[in-house]
């Protein structure tokens, strides 16, 4: 793909983005029984034009931080077909040069590869996608030494694991369970079932149903750090976001007679119980789940993902219909949080526990988490 066809694609997506700024009002909205999906669809692609006109990025342009984001866009592409969300893809994945970011063994810098598997399996141009970069960084990632696998790190973040932090179950697994479906190899899933289990059993709360971030949020007596104000157990948000919607994710691929997909179909039962369970009246989710009152807004990048997450389970036959009502009025609390523009906010910065957001905080896996949500809510009934 030449640069002349590479910026006649950039002027596609940025023609019609606004510049207006009008803060969005997040107020409890009024649930309908029908979807209007060209409003939904409108949304998503305001959603991308803005984003697209606004990069941004934590290290790199293959950091996590874009990997979510393009995630989202691979799934707006994945409900649509609209060749928007495609360009956007192939754009990225070509200045990129299809390659990962450089911590071989931190889950966060293979995520960027899920875009990539998902442009090379969508079909086009054939040799466009190069994933030698992925497959070097996945062998690595799973088979090379390491401190963390050594069990070595003794950081009070638990770092002795390879997946320390819940947030690596979005990150990694996915791709990894991609990557074993697209080339036929069935190790790389093993081996992803093997490290999630080493997560789960860390970080798993079996009273609570949630996932604390890393060691330091785990319930172990006295622990100030794993206790909320009213006396609750830290359970981030956007943490159990990451997980609930990497679940849907590796579910979707998963083949449905591998022995192990039982386990990932009751955890995710058991998270989507306990998310519905604590949804506040207004549809968005808290930034502390069980402490609401600590930042008594609705915040949307862990919202983004818990809707996407739901939808996903209603629309694929594992979780009750009777949900879609709850699941419907996230949306509508979602699509409250996009500026006229564009711009979704009331997104938390990049952090690793509870903070509060704005609603003229955003950020680029805030804008992936609302494509998410929105590309299985076209296909609620």
């Amino acid at each position: 793909m030449n640069k002349s066809i590479l910026i006649m694609i950039a002027v596609v997506l940025l023609f019609n983005c606004s510049t207006a700024q009008k803060v969005a009002t997040v107020e409890a909205p009024k649930v309908v029984s029908t979807i209007d999906k060209s409003d939904i669809k409108a949304s998503m692609i305001k959603a991308l034009e803005w984003q697209e006109a606004h990069p941004i990025f934590a290290s790199a342009p293959t950091d996590w931080t874009v990997g979510a984001y393009y995630t989202g866009v691979a799934r707006a592409h994945k409900a649509t077909k609209d060749m928007i969300y495609l360009a956007a893809l192939k754009n990225q994945g070509y200045w990129n040069n299809w390659q990962t970011f450089n911590r071989l063994h931190h889950a966060d810098d293979v995520a960027i590869s899920y875009s990539y598997l998902y442009i090379d399996m969508a079909g086009g141009r054939r040799n466009l996608v190069d994933l030698e970069p992925t497959k070097k960084f996945l062998d690595a990632h799973l088979y090379n030494d390491d401190e963390w696998k050594a069990g070595t790190d003794k950081s009070e973040m638990g770092k002795t694991i390879l997946w320390w932090w819940c947030d690596a179950l979005f990150m990694a697994p996915p791709v990894l369970n991609l990557y074993a479906k697209h080339t036929k190899q069935p190790k790389y899933l093993e081996e992803m079932h093997k490290f999630y289990m080493q997560t789960f059993n860390q970080l798993y709360d079996e009273e609570e149903q949630l996932f604390a971030r890393d060691m330091r949020f785990v319930w172990k007596g006295n622990n100030k750090d794993a206790k909320e104000p009213n006396g609750k157990k830290v359970f981030w948000s956007r943490g159990n976001g990451w997980v609930f919607a990497g679940l849907a994710l590796i579910l979707d691929d998963m083949p449905t007679d591998y022995e192990h997909r039982p386990f990932y179909e009751n955890l995710y039962k058991e998270m989507a119980d306990k998310i519905l369970e604590i949804q506040p009246e207004d549809g968005l989710w808290r930034t502390s789940l069980l402490c609401p009152e600590s930042y008594d807004h609705g915040e949307v990048s862990g919202s983004g993902f818990h809707t996407f997450a739901l939808a996903w389970g209603i629309n694929n036959g594992i979780l009750d219909k009777k949900h879609t009502p709850a699941v419907k009025k996230a949306w509508k609390a979602l699509k409250a949080c996009q500026h006229e523009d564009g711009r979704v906010g009331w997104v938390q910065d990049i952090g690793a526990f509870p903070e509060p957001a704005s609603a003229d905080s955003w950020q680029n896996f805030g804008t992936g988490a609302f494509l998410m949500a929105g590309s299985e809510i076209l296909n609620l009934e």
